[in-house]
């Protein structure tokens, strides 16, 4: 039903007095009511005109005179005064005309089914009567259909949209109760499962067929309980407790066996060399897991929600009568419902941080039950009849190395080695380790301070100061007004969904399954180990040694990439049938953004990029296609991305079919996307564009696919604008021209030249002659790249020797490792020559930055400035004081920011 005010718009023609449209106009205001027993029959209109218009045909006059108003009183339901007669007889009321009233009155004065409405006038005009409507017959309309469509249409979008919104609101709070779980049951499932293991494996007696690592897990978890239970036990009876007592029994032992094996292989996966961990490194780590955990569950078991778990230690022995008082009070605050008042009475009583020491006490005492009670089982010949061969899964022992490359000091430190049966396997079955940070399903919370943002329950913090005291209590000092900007920069990259291009893992897992070693994939095999030679010659021996010991240093490399790969396809996994998911944003202490979550993220490799698109797509439009196109050539690169746009538009349109043929048969078909320099995020690109370009109506099509503008080497730029050097800043990008300069092609082509005149000269007088010949055919873009993008952050001179030695590695052309090392030196050193000398005002900058950051640091002062956002920056470069401490294990060295300024690594 349309309403009073959209009635009281008809256009009326101009034949109509102005005393009977005004009457209609009111009437229609006033008795545009709707019956109360839900027929569809509505009680329109009431026609009147004023008395002194003796041609109008309406029965009740409604102009009266203002001191003889005319009172109408409201009518009787029509069911109640039985007047409701044959209402589908009831005729259609339109009054587009004043000769269609006429009309009208006359079919109601001559219908016997229909009843109209008379209002007597009072004959003394001088005096204030109540003018009463007495009821004799009634006039019931039926609804135009215009009237019903309208009050549909418009009914039916606010139910919908109500609905829409309902629906909303229950999908989020679902997504929500997941990400809760998520963050602070993840132990707990592990915990439930590997017990549901152990009951079937007692139940039937067998050892249940598992994944590798969930094999070992599974055995190792009964004796690891086991042993933390006794421990928990001891420290409770004992009269001198140990340092770690008060907190070992916080959690329950099955929990903390979980976490403790979880680390530990986590830290054996990252591909620490010979299988080894530092104790100091396991233990702080499995330290501040634990603690996590504790706070995450003492503030759970204080919640009303919370159902709470068989708890071997009695806490309530352990709880001072504060504590104890402190916790009745939560509950009688939680069953008052008075919520918000419990989480801000907990949040005040909240636990300081246990600190370094206790975390390495902590974990080097689970860090020995573990090397206790795991042991690992290995294959025999049922043939021989030999008892089984049963080791230890880890052992500690003392392992000495160079304390500086090069030189003769040595140091040494404790370490936990893995059996290689640990290894075995290990990186096939990495996707089922728990992954504690994982992409969020519902926003993240919004930051409003140091450690007020991010996860819902997972420790979270702004920024990631390393320990540094320094830039913790510069940013807890600021105020969240100055830092509303950073804040809600944060806000906008973690509030962003994004979701998993399905289409691209499928191919991703194709490719692994298959062995990988193409599209950037590491080798799923490794390099075979050389046999010893059968000949007595020193010299072959040593030959035969250095390769055995190169092989197994790419072996441990191929498996450190494998298990990082498999955690990333183990994410990928995880959330490929979600709608979306967020990413939460905190900074480093330079202000730069990265998201929380370590494994697969749109800043990682092109793995990672190219699996990943937003979750809302938009209309890609004419310059959305035409970005589509240039992204495409800039993803394919080979000095296509250097082209100008014209050019990189013509090289997409002259690939057209090898561009349709990536798409629709990646693995199958040329796999022309392979040639491109990041291949995941080209096919990403190809499947996107063949779509666009084989619908009818291109420019409409959705794309959900990122399109990335990077900046050219962005420290130079900085330098380029600081010093206002027109020819430095031509290099960067900083000044418009016909295509785009490439910095690193131009650095590339100095170095060859330098090199190029080197090679000319006696190789008696000058030895890096023959240095030079052999590398003058190996200077490329890709080998000055990483040296040139990171001097601007003060690489050293060995920090470019590395990055060189790896480029060159990868080329493979010199075997020799002493060769290498010093083709690297050589190559490291000019290429630092040729940038000084094609940037040499940002030189200059660099050094005089260095310059006034020296004599800050000789006040025994960091370098310090707040960023226009009023982001506040302290350089953490501290002299680290050495700290010991006596753990079950072994005594511990542990590194502390001191209060002195270094002044020999402070940069600008």
């Amino acid at each position: 039903m349309a309403s009073a005010a959209s009635i009281s718009q008809i256009q009326y023609p101009p034949t109509c007095t102005t005393s009977t449209t005004t009457a209609t106009r009111k009437a229609l205001n006033i008795f545009n009511t709707k019956r109360d027993d839900g027929s569809s029959k509505i009680l329109h209109f009431l026609h009147s005109c004023s008395s002194s218009s003796s041609s109008s045909s309406f029965p009740v006059n409604l102009k009266s005179s203002s001191s003889n108003p005319t009172r109408l009183r409201p009518l009787q339901d029509s069911i109640q005064s039985n007047f409701m007669e044959n209402i589908e007889n009831s005729v259609d009321f339109h009054i587009p005309t004043c000769e269609q009233e006429q009309i009208f009155h006359q079919r109601v004065e001559n219908t016997e089914t229909c009843a109209d409405l008379v209002i007597p006038r009072s004959e003394n005009s001088t005096n204030h009567q109540l003018m009463c409507l007495e009821p004799r017959r009634r006039i019931f309309v039926q609804d135009p259909p215009w009237f019903s469509s309208i009050f549909l249409k418009g009914l039916y979008k606010r139910i919908k949209l109500q609905e829409y919104r309902e629906m909303k609101k229950r999908k989020f709070n679902l997504l929500r109760r997941r990400q809760v779980k998520q963050e602070t049951e993840a132990w707990e499932r592990m915990v439930d499962e590997y017990k549901e293991l152990e009951a079937k494996m007692i139940e039937k007696r067998l050892a249940p067929n598992l994944p590798h690592i969930k094999g070992l897990f599974l055995g190792w978890f009964g004796p690891l309980r086991e042993a933390i239970e006794r421990e928990q036990k001891m420290q409770r009876t004992k009269k001198q407790k140990a340092a770690y007592a008060p907190h070992i029994e916080l959690l329950p032992a099955d929990k903390v066996a979980v976490i403790v094996m979880h680390k530990m292989m986590g830290l054996v996966m990252a591909g620490h060399e010979d299988r080894c961990v530092q104790v100091v490194q396991a233990a702080v780590h499995i330290g501040m897991a634990i603690e996590q955990e504790i706070r995450i569950h003492s503030f759970l078991e204080k919640t009303k929600n919370y159902k709470r778990k068989k708890i071997i230690a009695d806490t309530e022995e352990v709880l001072s009568k504060e504590k104890e008082l402190l916790r009745k009070r939560v509950n009688s605050l939680i069953k008052s419902k008075r919520v918000m008042e419990a989480q801000k009475l907990l949040k005040n009583e909240e636990t300081k941080p246990w600190g370094r020491d206790t975390q390495a006490k902590l974990g080097s005492r689970l860090v020995e039950l573990l090397i206790e009670t795991a042991y690992v089982q290995h294959p025999v010949n049922p043939a021989d009849y030999s008892p089984p061969d049963v080791r230890p899964a880890f052992r500690h022992r003392f392992k000495t190395i160079l304390k500086h490359p090069g030189q003769k000091t040595t140091k040494r430190y404790g370490v936990v080695e893995c059996d290689p049966l640990v290894l075995a396997g290990l990186d096939r079955s990495a996707k089922h380790m728990l992954i504690p940070y994982v992409p969020m399903l519902v926003p993240p919370k919004k930051w409003k301070g140091y450690n007020k943002g991010g996860y819902l329950f997972l420790p979270s913090y702004v920024m990631r100061t390393h320990g540094s005291r320094k830039q913790q209590e510069a940013l807890k000092s600021v105020t969240g007004n100055c830092m509303k900007k950073v804040f809600e920069a944060l806000d906008t990259l973690g509030s962003t969904k994004w979701r998993v291009n399905k289409q691209v893992l499928s191919v991703l897992e194709s490719i692994w399954v298959s062995g990988g070693n193409i599209a950037g994939l590491v080798d799923r095999n490794d390099v075979p180990i050389p046999e010893k030679p059968l000949s007595e010659d020193m010299t072959e021996v040593q030959k035969w040694k250095w390769s055995v010991r190169k092989a197994k240093k790419i072996n441990q490399e191929r498996h450190s990439q494998r298990c990082d790969t498999e955690l990333k396809l183990s994410v990928a996994r995880r959330m490929k049938d979600e709608e979306g998911f967020y990413y939460p944003h905190n900074l480093d202490f330079r202000g730069r953004a990265y998201p929380m979550h370590p494994h697969l993220n749109h800043l990682s490799s092109d793995v990672c990029r190219g699996v990943l698109e937003f979750a809302e797509g938009r209309p890609l439009g004419k310059s959305g296609l035409r970005w589509l196109k240039i992204h495409l050539a800039n993803l394919f690169s080979g000095g296509v991305e250097k082209l100008s746009h014209d050019g990189r538009l013509a090289f997409v349109e002259n690939h057209l079919y090898e561009i349709f043929d990536s798409a629709e048969n990646p693995i199958n078909g040329s796999r022309w996307w392979l040639t491109a320099e990041d291949p995941f995020q080209c096919l990403a690109a190809c499947i996107n564009l063949s779509e666009a370009l084989k619908s009818s109506s291109p420019h409409s099509v959705i794309s959900h696919l990122p399109i990335h503008q990077d900046g050219s080497c962005n420290g130079l730029q900085h330098y380029a604008a600081l010093g206002r050097n027109t020819l430095e800043a031509a290099a960067v990008n900083l000044v418009a021209g016909e295509k785009p300069a490439d910095v690193y092609s131009e650095i590339a082509v100095r170095v060859h030249e330098i090199m190029k005149r080197d090679s000319n000269k006696d190789p008696s007088k000058h030895p890096q002659a023959l240095l030079a010949k052999i590398l003058i055919d190996q200077v490329d873009r890709k080998l000055v790249k990483q040296t040139v993008m990171t001097s601007v952050y003060g690489v050293t001179f060995v920090g470019a020797r590395e990055q060189i030695k790896r480029r060159l590695e990868e080329k493979g052309h010199i075997t020799d490792d002493r060769q290498l090392f010093a083709a690297a030196c050589y190559a490291a050193k000019v290429t630092l020559t040729a940038l000084g000398e094609i940037f040499e005002a940002a030189r200059s900058i660099m050094g005089w930055l260095g310059d006034c950051a020296k004599v800050i640091a000789s006040e025994n002062q960091p370098v310090r400035w707040t960023t226009p956002l009023g982001l506040p920056v302290v350089q953490p470069y501290c002299k680290n004081e050495r700290h010991l401490i006596r753990t079950s294990l072994q005594v511990l060295a542990l590194q502390r920011e001191g209060k002195s300024v270094s002044i020999f690594v402070v940069k600008c």
